[in-house]
């Protein structure tokens, strides 16, 4: 479910220091629920190579929005090795604080293409970059109403250009109606495969 973006911006998050000038894009509710030690069940639920059901497990139309954007990238280039962190971009792994240094980076996903940048009891984030964008993925980890726990998904991305900003405002609609709830029902049922 979409969340108001207070969800995210008003709770005193480690990304907002270390990403400030990245757009704030959407918030979701994950049905995760959990104790307050979980999240690192969660994260490593969402990057184990078990749980790579998405895009696969997804509708059709998912499938193939996902397909044509990897075609369309590799035919344009958007997401070759210069393309990426380190080349293109610095890691945001460069501007954390000492603290944030010294904690856990948490694991990396297998066959997706974002890097882990920091693992905390409530919070994790990773961080991807292409041709067009550089986003960060933030999990956080919150009290429910039930007195219990569950995730949150939120989505920050700093363009790159004009082609980035025509990019990310293009793929917006595609990315709320199919994507997301598409990606977030996959996170649900690995998450309930692993309780």
């Amino acid at each position: 479910m979409k969340l108001p973006s207070t969800a995210h911006t008003s709770r005193p998050w480690r990304i907002h220091d270390i990403a400030p000038d990245f757009q704030f894009e959407d918030v979701w509710a994950l049905r995760t629920p959990g104790g307050p030690d979980d999240l690192p069940r969660l994260v490593s639920t969402l990057v184990s190579d078990d749980s790579g059901t998405f895009p696969d497990s997804a509708p059709m139309p998912v499938r193939l929005l996902w397909a044509a954007r990897w075609k369309i990238g590799a035919v344009f280039g958007w997401d070759g090795p210069n393309t990426g962190l380190g080349s293109r971009v610095n890691s945001l792994r460069d501007r954390l604080p000492e603290d944030l240094r010294q904690a856990p980076r948490g694991p990396d996903f297998k066959d997706v293409p974002f890097t882990s940048l920091y693992l905390l009891q409530n919070e994790w984030a990773a961080e991807m970059a292409n041709r067009t964008v550089h986003t960060v993925m933030h999990i956080g980890w919150v009290a429910d109403e039930s007195g219990g726990y569950r995730g949150q998904m939120a989505v920050l991305v700093k363009p790159n250009g004009l082609l980035g900003a025509v990019y990310m405002t293009a793929i917006k609609p595609f990315r709320r109606l199919f994507v997301y709830p598409a990606l977030l029902r996959s996170i649900e049922r690995d998450w309930r495969a692993h309780v």
